[in-house]
């Protein structure tokens, strides 16, 4: 077994000092791949790794989906750089563009798509490419009001930059509210944007992971899945999760254990008092891990597949739980903190914030070991 690192060095297991670790589970990233393609035949679907792949390991996801994935996207250049000089060819996809002007050199040079949200960007690109520019999609402000030109603005670049836009510019917006299949401000994006493609031609990338699940009419040429690929729930109707398999299971393990008498106090504050004499183990990950420090006593996770509580605040290395009602629990033993078995959206739930966060924050400290079955 191979141990990856984000920056997709690999090590041998008998190096780590603690268990704790990321479990990338490589069949259900496919698996989920392939489903979210399964709704959307006639859009080729491209998967977003930005922010290390939602803490899952860009190169890692890159190499797992090398034969499946059409293309991929990042949020910043320096993400397509290291996937770049890690070997990974396919097409990569900018999607905040360049942020300083020598950036549309490197996008040329490395063979990027950057997708441009206005008109200082593609002065950039006229100044620094004039006679090969990098790949340009056009990013349109359809309601988000985030990135991206008007849709009359939009019109405008695509003839004031001819020279620097190609026939195959693709046409970009995003939805705000895709995860709730009751808002009509999908509808209403939708309608503003399919007027200005009506009136260009060109090819379309609307749909993200939820507009994918829930709104059809968004599929376009492109498509670009992101939480979904990861198993985790993007919509408000949690029906999905049937259908996806969660990609990333967060393990640590017993470091030790106590008896403590009814009416004792756990952890900093003195944050949680056993209600009867009671058994605590303290597990070997915190919020310098990624763990939500804000994770409330009550907080799920499974020891020997079991269910047991947070029982105290978490700490930067630690977190205690009451394993009372466990069983027989030795040092050692083996907790999932979410995973396979416990959804991260019932944690991020308890931590009061969602899954992107909880995914994303998982420390570089944490191994990321990268598993098909």
């Amino acid at each position: 077994m191979l141990v990856c690192w984000p920056s997709g060095l690999a090590i041998s297991n008998n190096t780590l000092s603690r268990q704790t670790q990321a479990i990338i589970h490589a069949d259900a990233i496919i698996h989920n791949f392939d489903y979210l393609c399964s709704l959307a035949p006639q859009s080729q679907t491209m998967v977003v790794i930005k922010a290390d792949a939602y803490g899952h390991g860009a190169i890692n996801v890159a190499r797992i989906l090398r034969n499946k994935a059409p293309a991929f996207a990042v949020a910043i250049t320096e993400e397509a750089i290291k996937l770049r000089e890690a070997g990974i060819d396919a097409p990569i996809v900018v999607l905040e563009g360049p942020h300083q002007e020598k950036e549309c050199l490197q996008a040329r040079d490395e063979n990027l798509t950057i997708v441009v949200h206005d008109t200082t960007q593609l002065e950039w690109v006229k100044r620094q490419t004039p006679t090969q520019p990098p790949g340009i999609w056009l990013k349109v402000d359809t309601g988000m009001h985030r990135l991206g030109m008007t849709p009359e603005d939009a019109q405008r670049a695509l003839t004031d930059y001819s020279q620097i836009i190609g026939d195959d510019c693709v046409l970009v917006t995003h939805m705000a509210s895709a995860d709730d299949t009751d808002n009509s401000a999908t509808a209403n994006q939708l309608d503003k944007f399919a007027r200005l493609v009506k009136q260009t031609g060109l090819a379309v990338s609307i749909a993200n992971s939820p507009a994918t699940l829930g709104w059809p009419a968004s599929h376009g040429n492109w498509n670009r899945v992101g939480l979904g690929v990861f198993g985790s729930n993007p919509m408000h109707d949690a029906s999905y999760l049937s259908r996806v398999q969660p990609a990333m299971t967060l393990r640590a393990s017993v470091i030790a254990l106590r008896h403590i008498k009814a009416g004792e106090y756990v952890g900093y504050g003195q944050a949680w008092q056993a209600q009867k004499d009671s058994i605590i183990a303290t597990i070997g990950i915190g919020y310098a891990d990624g763990y939500p420090r804000h994770c409330s006593n009550g907080t799920p996770v499974l020891v020997n597949g079991q269910r047991a509580p947070l029982a105290g605040r978490v700490s930067m290395d630690m977190l205690t739980v009451d394993v009372t009602e466990v069983g027989q629990v030795q040092i050692g033993d083996f907790v999932e903190l979410w995973g396979e078995k416990l959804r991260i959206d019932e944690v991020a739930a308890c931590a009061g914030t969602i899954s992107y966060e909880l995914m994303t924050r998982v420390s570089p400290r944490v191994p990321r070991v990268v598993r098909y079955r």
